[in-house]
């Protein structure tokens, strides 16, 4: 847990303290001026459209002990600051004044550079996932098959970004003994970045997708980007790749770079076989040289899968044997927002609401079908994003797959939903839909449309914010 000196702080992430008293201890850090637990180093992130050195006051005034800035090169410019952000506010003007203001070049950089120090005085085993699709998950699958063996420190929420790494790496409790650490993606080099932080010791990547290709290009740069976990690594490092992914396999790894492939495909070290679905639930057999083990999943969806064997794989290089963590693995039962299964007064409810590629999609739909229901099998579809130039073929995707795992009915949100509609015209498809304009549109049909006994899934990109559709059902299905 953070529990340092702004001295320290400063002494760690290479800054110069332009005011404030040294000796002030820090022991959370927050991103969030409105939000503050006592204190807190403030960390203004500058954005694309709001610069978060506006809200330097404010934050001070919740609670702030100590804040970076990479906005006032000296006291001057600080206290000129303060007055603006200050008329008519006394108190917290001179709470401003007071705090402990620490000059950074980049705030961001400030803050991995003191998660940087972080890491390297705590030598804590640390598994890290990346991927385009299913980190999350196999984020939480990994921390499931570890805890049979270890205290497990964990990404909380998803904080897996280039200032969440960091932060993550920070709150490492003392009484953690190996974490699991999930690395995100939005931009060209932002892997790299938390990498040369996180340190991990194995790097696990869950697959090569097309999630931010809008902004890498091609698949070919975001498997290069993935790869980049690499950056940091000790040398006896190990590399836990799909072996079911054919960019990861024929991938470009680092000289003597100790590596391992997991997947049902032959060849891998740790391969699935005999998978079946058991209302719905994977069962499957997990076979690593002359061992094997038979595991039962209680999540959905065949997708699950490939995260469960790398959750096995990890926790076998740390001497977790096989049979252990596949016991472990049977606990997990789902993260929020992604295939959470819930039951309201008969209705079914599959949550996948967190995010959306079209791998995901399919994941989903095929849970659907696999659902066992006395009533009907509905889904309420909306938005992929950030899937580049291509984004109208990938929905028709979606058509195609619907056409042949064809379900009850179907709700479009959304203008390139829409087009999953359109792909079903034109194969003539046997699933009914209906297109919706608004959330509110859309609560209205499921409340007046669906009945005891039927089951609805809710599947988009997180921006199309389905979890409120999710929430609406929960409070209004009666």
């Amino acid at each position: 847990m953070i529990d340092i000196t702004v001295r320290e702080l400063v002494l760690a992430c290479g800054g110069r303290l332009r005011g404030g008293d040294p000796g002030q201890r820090i022991r959370h850090i927050s991103l969030d001026s409105r939000h503050m637990e006592g204190d807190d180093l403030f960390v203004p992130v500058v954005g694309e459209k709001v610069d978060a050195h506006d809200y330097i006051c404010q934050a001070i005034g919740n609670g702030a002990a100590a804040v970076f800035t990479s906005r006032h090169k000296n006291w001057q410019e600080a206290a000129a600051d303060i007055e603006r952000q200050c008329p008519g506010r006394p108190e917290r003007r001179e709470k401003a004044l007071s705090a402990a203001w620490i000059y950074v070049e980049h705030t961001k950089g400030g803050l991995q550079a003191y998660g940087t120090y972080c890491r390297e005085r705590n030598p804590i085993p640390l598994v890290g996932v990346t991927g385009s699709v299913g980190k999350t998950t196999t984020r939480e699958m990994v921390a499931a098959a570890l805890s049979a063996g270890f205290e497990v420190y964990k990404t909380p929420g998803n904080s897996n970004s280039q200032v969440g790494v960091p932060i993550t790496i920070a709150q490492i409790p003392k009484e953690a003994q190996i974490g699991v650490i999930e690395l995100g993606m939005s931009e060209p080099g932002e892997i790299q970045n938390i990498a040369r932080v996180a340190q991990v010791n194995v790097a696990v990547i869950t697959n090569i997708g097309i999630a931010h290709i809008e902004q890498l290009g091609s698949k070919e740069a975001i498997c290069r980007e993935k790869l980049d976990i690499q950056q940091g690594m000790a040398e006896d490092g190990l590399l836990l790749l799909n072996g079911d992914d054919p960019m990861l396999r024929k991938a470009d790894l680092q000289p003597g770079r100790r590596v391992m492939y997991y997947g049902l495909s032959e060849g891998c070290h740790y391969r699935g076989t005999d998978l079946s679905l058991e209302d719905g639930y994977p069962v499957f057999t997990v076979v690593h040289g002359t061992e094997s083990v038979r595991v039962r999943l209680h999540v959905m969806g065949s997708h699950m899968v490939l995260n469960a064997i790398a959750a096995i794989a990890a926790a076998a290089e740390y001497k977790i044997p096989m049979e252990a963590a596949a016991r472990a693995l049977e606990q997990f039962e789902g993260y929020k927002g992604r295939q959470q299964i819930s039951h309201i007064n008969g209705l079914t409810l599959i949550d996948d609401s967190y995010n959306a590629s079209p791998a995901s999609m399919k994941g989903g739909l095929e849970v659907l079908c696999s659902m066992p229901v006395l009533g009907r099998r509905v889904a309420v579809l909306a938005d992929m994003k950030e899937l580049g130039k291509d984004t109208v073929s990938f929905h028709r995707e979606i058509g195609d797959y619907i056409a042949e795992h064809p379900f009850d009915f179907l709700l479009l949100y959304g203008e390139l939903a829409s087009c999953i509609g359109g792909r079903l015209d034109e194969r003539r498809a046997s699933t009914p839909y209906q297109c919706v304009k608004s959330l509110e549109e859309a609560g209205e049909w499921l409340k007046n449309e669906l009945h005891p006994g039927d089951c609805v899934l809710l599947k988009g990109s997180n921006s199309m914010k389905l979890s409120r559709l999710a929430a609406f059902l929960r409070e209004n299905f009666v």
